[in-house]
């Protein structure tokens, strides 16, 4: 915080922009406003009479830049840890129907790990691009401390197309036109065993491999296609610490997935995952979490399809089946995989039981169960995940330095440092 001395003049301006702020966040329901400046001011006098104020540094919009307060590291630690463990337990069995489910692992459907791709244990894209994510935020969040000028979503950006070079495309062809670094910067990309494919989503792979070519970027203003997939959301959890209020969580998780889906159901579901993990993340109980997920959500144009998803898997009542579970859809659109995460949340009492009930029906296992992952994690915490699964997770020691580092990030200490910086550079 920085201490400045004013006039009355310059009190007055700060007032209009006050005054401005306030009427934009009082606009009835649609997209929220981009083109105010968020600050966080308090005006006092000293001892000599003269009027001061104290604000946050300015931030690169959206979102202040201040140090994330009420978050239980063991929460933050199982909402990653969880989303990769049900990712893998997913993964074997995506798209498949029950019965053969049943057939390959036994008449309860997954109850563990069970091989898939090239052993047991392994992640897809759906943890493959949250850990990029997570690397996104870090390293905006550790750029607006440096300098006072970093772009989550253009960190988002660039951290999207590293994760398309570890795909199999060249940096060169992966960069995009407006990027000159003839190699990928910060530690992420140096880990080898992210350098793997994992059926990665069509919409996500040639949407970036678009952006490579001629550096078009989707926006929620400016859609590149009007895709719903649910490759926006099972990737956006990590917004959840960007910012103290839920408000610029939604919106830049929203952003996030919009770089590569432009249809308002594979873009806001993952502001509705981002603010519920927030929540969750401090205490909030589950249900009153997602009360205010969907407060946000509804002030949103286009929300009415993940409103209802939601609102339906609010509504199935007992045990979870496949069967209730097919009523929500299969998950491979945002809406669906959102819901049938909720779903599998809601209708079990441990954290275990849910990413169980999130795989096994016939759809998009792998996704629906990272973003169940996402929700108990954070709601159960680290010491909650089967630690057998745990043992057997693909890159578990890359997932938890990731995450522990973004806690050293967002903590009130974070490093000033050579070794942090190359660690996580400027996009």
């Amino acid at each position: 915080m920085s201490g400045e001395f004013l006039s009355d003049a310059d009190l007055a301006v700060l007032a209009g922009l006050l005054h401005r702020q306030r009427a934009a966040d009082a606009q009835p329901a649609g997209r929220p406003p981009r083109d105010v400046l968020r600050v966080e001011l308090h005006i006092g006098i000293d001892e000599a009479g003269r009027k001061f104020i104290t604000r946050a540094p300015t931030p690169a919009d959206p979102g202040a830049l201040r140090p994330v307060s009420g978050v239980d590291a063991r929460r933050w630690r199982g909402c990653v840890l969880a989303g990769a463990v049900a990712d893998a337990l997913g993964a074997p069995v995506e798209s498949k129907p029950m019965d053969q489910i049943r057939e390959l692992a036994g008449p309860l459907g997954v109850t563990g790990m069970i091989t898939g791709y090239d052993g047991v244990g392994r992640i897809t894209d759906d943890t493959q691009m949250t850990l990029f994510t997570l690397e996104a935020v870090i390293r905006a969040h550790a750029q607006q401390r440096r300098s006072g000028n970093g772009d989550v979503v253009r960190s988002l950006r660039m951290a999207y197309q590293r994760w398309l070079h570890t795909q199999g495309t060249s940096w060169v062809k992966a960069r995009g036109p407006r990027h000159t670094s003839e190699t990928p910067e910060g530690w992420l990309i140096g880990v080898r065993g992210l350098f793997k494919r994992r059926a990665p989503g069509a919409t996500c792979f040639f949407t970036l491999q678009d952006y490579g070519t001629t550096g078009r970027a989707g926006t929620i203003a400016e859609p590149v296609n009007d895709s719903k997939g649910c490759g926006g959301v099972m990737r956006a959890a990590p917004v959840a610490l960007w910012s103290q209020d839920p408000a610029v969580v939604f919106e830049v998780a929203a952003a996030s997935a919009a770089i590569t889906h432009g249809h308002p159901s594979g873009y806001l579901p993952a502001g509705v995952l981002a603010v519920l993990v927030h929540h969750l993340l401090r205490g909030v109980p589950l249900r009153q979490a997602l009360d205010a997920a969907r407060t946000h959500l509804v002030r949103w144009d286009g929300h009415n399809e993940t409103s209802a998803a939601l609102d339906a898997a609010v509504a199935l009542d007992g045990p979870p089946t496949p069967e209730k579970i097919a009523t929500l859809g299969n998950g491979a659109v945002g809406e669906s995989a959102l819901a049938i995460a909720v779903y599998a949340a809601l209708a079990t009492d441990t954290l275990n039981a849910a990413l169980l009930a999130s795989v096994n029906h016939d759809g998009d296992s792998d996704s629906t169960g990272a973003v169940c992952g996402n929700i108990v994690g954070a709601l159960y915490g680290e010491d909650a995940i089967d630690p057998t699964w745990l043992a057997q997770l693909e890159l578990r020691d890359v997932i938890e330095r990731l995450t522990d580092d973004a806690t050293t990030e967002f903590g009130p200490n974070a490093p000033d440092n050579n070794d942090w910086h190359t660690r996580y550079p400027d996009d």
